[in-house]
């Protein structure tokens, strides 16, 4: 598996992979395959992989410390960046289909409703994440300034869960939500977990238990 990951074969495919939700909605688009609301259909799946991309990113870190496989960390960037693909993807279908292009509806409807209001501005917060996602960018701004900003992502993946609760609870449907809720607090929780081991190692044994030892 390890060699695999390491193959120079294995970013071309997993970029392809990466693509392959985009090449079915597209060749679905193009032979009516979407149902009797295609524009929905867009809508609401671009947003669905934009979600799922998300927990894959958020996923990497952990699968590569549990199963001891550093080569996972070569797809986080490019995956990051197809979680930032699929929102644009979402924005312009929603943008195309339900507002005609108009800005300034647009606008109005962001401001107006919630939910869209919390999903532009997990798209706003993604974009200085995407645009920092290459290692000029690295250099520029410093590795632990590069940290700091790209910690955002535990941020965008509540509001996206937030934008996707708000957007079922018009139909009373949370069967999904609770699925992807699940997910992302399994993996920050993971994250919490990590933290607080480091912590607990670094601190040392408390001062009356080192005594017990001496």
């Amino acid at each position: 598996m390890k060699k695999l990951l390491l193959h120079p074969a294995a970013k071309p495919v997993v970029f392809f992979a990466c693509l392959l939700p985009f090449i079915w909605l597209f060749y679905s688009a193009l032979t009516n395959q979407l149902g009797a609301n295609p524009a929905e259909a867009l809508i609401r799946a671009t947003g669905d992989w934009t979600l799922r991309f998300l927990c894959i990113v958020l996923a990497v870190t952990p699968l590569r410390v549990i199963s001891n496989t550093p080569a996972l960390a070569r797809f986080r960037r490019m995956l990051g960046l197809f979680v930032y693909f699929y929102v644009l993807l979402h924005l312009l279908s929603y943008s195309w289909f339900d507002m005609s292009f108009d800005v300034a509806d647009i606008v109005k409807d962001i401001i107006k409703r919630p939910f869209i209001l919390v999903g532009f501005a997990a798209f706003l917060l993604l974009t200085p994440l995407a645009a920092t996602s290459f290692n000029a960018a690295i250099r520029q701004l410093g590795a632990k300034r590069w940290q700091m900003l790209h910690k955002l992502v535990y941020l965008i993946a509540g509001l996206g869960l937030l934008h996707f609760f708000w957007m079922r609870s018009g139909k009373n449907d949370f069967a999904e939500v609770s699925v992807y809720a699940a997910i992302i607090a399994a993996l920050l929780g993971w994250r919490v977990w990590q933290r607080w081991g480091r912590r607990k190692r670094s601190a040392g044994p408390h001062p009356a238990a080192a005594r017990r030892l001496q």
